[in-house]
Order: C-alpha cells, then sequence, then structure tokens
C-alpha cells in the first residue's frame, strides 16, 4: 500500500535488512504457507533457517546467537514482510520467540541459562513458548493457580494447566508463569524453564481452531513435574513484574502485525479492483466501489502513523502499557474491519479459500482476543485516564 505520508522512522541499514527478510519470504515461507496450513503446524526447518539468516533474537547479544541491533524497528521490518506472504500463523510463531521469549532470558535468564536456552533459539536449534493463560484464569494472571512447591533440595513441584499456548506442541522449553507462595499475592508469582520431555509434563495439540491454521497451539499439563532450581528465570517471586515489563513490546507486535496485515488485504482488494469487470467496467472504475477503497486507505493511513510512533517509543525506551495497549486495541479493530471489509468487496471470490483474503479472513478474529482481550485494553486505557496526574511514572519497557 502506498504511503500517502512518507515512513521517516527507518533508515538504510533497515532498507537493507528488509530485502534480506523479503528474499527469505520468497524462497522459505510463500511456498510453503498452503502445506503447513494443511499439516497444522509450521516445519522446524524454518526456525533452523530462520535462525541461520539472522531473523531469531534480533535483539539478542551476539555472543548468545543473536543479532546485537537492540532496535525495535528490525523486529518490525520482519513481521510487515511476513505479513505480505499470507501467512498470519509464521508471525505469530516467530513474534513468539522475538518478542515473547527473549526478552525474558535476555533480562532475567543467568550466564549458564542463556547459553543453554538463550543461544540455540537464537540460532534456530529449538523452539520456545510462553506459558501464561490458564483454563479458568484466561487473561487474568493474578488469577492463575498453577503451583510450584518448593522442596527440601531446592527443587520445584510443579503442578497445573496452561492453554493457547502458541508454539506449545513443539517448543523444546516453555517459561511458565506459576504460583510459588499464595500467601504473597502478585509478590509469589515466578517464572519457570519447563524442559520438553521432563516426566509428569504433557502436551496437547495442535488444537483446532478457526484461523491460523498452521500456527502450533496447544494446552499443557503439569502433574508433579520437578523443576531443578537451575531452571528457575530470575528471582523467585519477582514473575508479574518481569511479565509487565513486556507486556508493551507484547502488545506492540500485535499492533505491527495487525496494521501490515490490513495494508496486505487493501492491496489485495486494490489489485482485484483493477483486474475484475462488471457492468462492463473495473470495479475500481465505480464510485461506490472507489469511495469504499478511500476510506479504508484513510483509517490504514491514520493507524500507520500511530504505530510508527509507538515503534519509536519502543525504539527510545519510553513506551508505556497504556500506550502499547491503546496500539493493540486500534490496530486489531482495524484489522477486523478492513478485511472484513476487503472480502466483501472481493464479491464470491472472497468466500473462496484459494483467494488469500479468505485465509486473512479467518486469521483476523483472533487479533482483538489474543495478547490480552481488547476488553482488557481499554480497562487498561480507563484506568490510567481515572488516576489523571496522580498517577505514577509509566512502567516502560
Amino acid at each position: 500500500m502506498k504511503n500517502y505520508l512518507p515512513r521517516n522512522i527507518f533508515e538504510d541499514e533497515h532498507n537493507m535488512f528488509r530485502e534480506t527478510v523479503r528474499d527469505f519470504v520468497e524462497a522459505e515461507i510463500r511456498p510453503n504457507v498452503d502445506r503447513w496450513h494443511e499439516q497444522g503446524y509450521v516445519d522446524r526447518e524454518m526456525f533452523k533457517k530462520a535462525g541461520e539468516m539472522g531473523l531469531l533474537g534480533i535483539m539478542a547479544p551476539e555472543q548468545y546467537g543473536g543479532g546485537g541491533m537492540p532496535d525495535y524497528r528490525f523486529n518490525a521490518v520482519l513481521t510487515e514482510e511476513l505479513a505480505a506472504a499470507d501467512s498470519g500463523s509464521v508471525i505469530v510463531s516467530i513474534q513468539t520467540i522475538n518478542d515473547l521469549v527473549i526478552p525474558y532470558l535476555d533480562r532475567f535468564a543467568n550466564e549458564e541459562q542463556k547459553e543453554r536456552f538463550l543461544k540455540p533459539l537464537c540460532q534456530g536449534d529449538k523452539i520456545a513458548a510462553l506459558a501464561l493463560t490458564e483454563p479458568g484464569a484466561g487473561a487474568d494472571l493474578a488469577g492463575i493457580r498453577t503451583f510450584a512447591r518448593k522442596q527440601e533440595d531446592g527443587s520445584y513441584l510443579l503442578n497445573g494447566a496452561k492453554t493457547f499456548i502458541s508454539n506449545g506442541v513443539q517448543a523444546d522449553f516453555t517459561l511458565v508463569i506459576t504460583v510459588t507462595d499464595p500467601s504473597k499475592g502478585r509478590a509469589g508469582v515466578s517464572m519457570m524453564i519447563v524442559e520438553d520431555g521432563m516426566e509428569g509434563y504433557t502436551k496437547n495439540g495442535p488444537l483446532k481452531k478457526v484461523g491460523l491454521k498452521s500456527q502450533d497451539t496447544a494446552e499443557l499439563s503439569f502433574q508433579d513435574v520437578r523443576i531443578p532450581p537451575e531452571n528457575l528465570l530470575g528471582q523467585e517471586g519477582a514473575a508479574f513484574e518481569y511479565v509487565r515489563t513486556n507486556l508493551a513490546q507484547e502488545r506492540l507486535c500485535i499492533a505491527v502485525g495487525s496494521i501490515a496485515t490490513s495494508r496486505r488485504a487493501f492491496d489485495l482488494v486494490y489489485k482485484h479492483s483493477q483486474e475484475r469487470e462488471t457492468f462492463g467496467n473495473r470495479l475500481v472504475d465505480h464510485q461506490a466501489y472507489r469511495w469504499e477503497l478511500a476510506k479504508l486507505a484513510i483509517d490504514i493511513q491514520a493507524s500507520q502513523s500511530f504505530v510508527d510512533a509507538a515503534i519509536m517509543a519502543k525504539v527510545n525506551g519510553t513506551l508505556d502499557e497504556v500506550t502499547g495497549a491503546m496500539a493493540k486495541y486500534q490496530t486489531t479493530e482495524l484489522q477486523v474491519e478492513v478485511v472484513n471489509r476487503a472480502l466483501q468487496l472481493h464479491g464470491g471470490y472472497g468466500f473462496m479459500l484459494e483467494y488469500p483474503i479468505a485465509t486473512h479472513y479467518l486469521d483476523t478474529r483472533v487479533q482483538p482476543i489474543y495478547g490480552g482481550p481488547n476488553e482488557i485494553m481499554l480497562e487498561i486505557i480507563s484506568r490510567k485516564l481515572a488516576k489523571g496526574d496522580r498517577a505514577k511514572k509509566p512502567l516502560t519497557a
């Protein structure tokens, strides 16, 4: 989609990186999208090749196999180019690693853990997941019931369940949020690294979903899973604050993917409007059709400007959780509207799965739900408004 206002947030190094990603997408992603869709998950080989190309752990230190580029604009470029491949599933799979798991390992893991988990993750030798959501707690982190009881030898016995976990089945290890001291409330929540194959750890999936058909999503069960003390990430009881520090980035990455997908949907329907004819004229020659395109272009351009500002706030270290929530809410609601209108403007062809817009329609419905339902985003924003000038300094990520 044409930028009616120039996007001036990218520099030459980002544009060069975009060409690298574009080549990777054309060679490794686009040819496999339909096959992955049918099999229900992305090949592990894709992660390995992405690691070899430097697309995993972009912001992580080079000594651990990362790109050593602590600049979120590179993450944004990667997401934008993946959206052009019509594969929301791959976006979620890679964002789970780059924007959800790696930031925790980079900030809070000790040297031994970084060598054991962060390094192979950046190199594509391992796949990882983050497990917060529970069947009975949903998006309420304070309501989790998964419990890890500390033993005399320093290990923990983990019991509970998690659900809707992206990369859950294929993950070689998963960061699990668990209660370690119920008496301390939020200060009694910890993060542990659960490795595939641990006794008592079982996975169910990939779960059958409305969309994101090739995104590996799982339910996880823990029955007396013994977690060694060296698999505690960071400090015991500190996980609630750990999660808060990364929520802004998590929601920003969703916003980047949503606006990129909206732009892709616009491109698809614009191309269709030039190729399809009715009553002897191209669709784009009909005023009613043109006006619909114009309204979509206005909304997308406005949201893109907001997302770009949020990206730069992340780069500058000033992105707070309220802005992240705003970006996530605005772009995901817009994506639902844009993709819905784009499918309608395709006519009957839009209802055929051989047309990419149909897959986008199915994939899009989850956007206002995952990463925290948009109703939660409104609660975060409205609470800040209610506090007004009495609010504390915003938490930065």
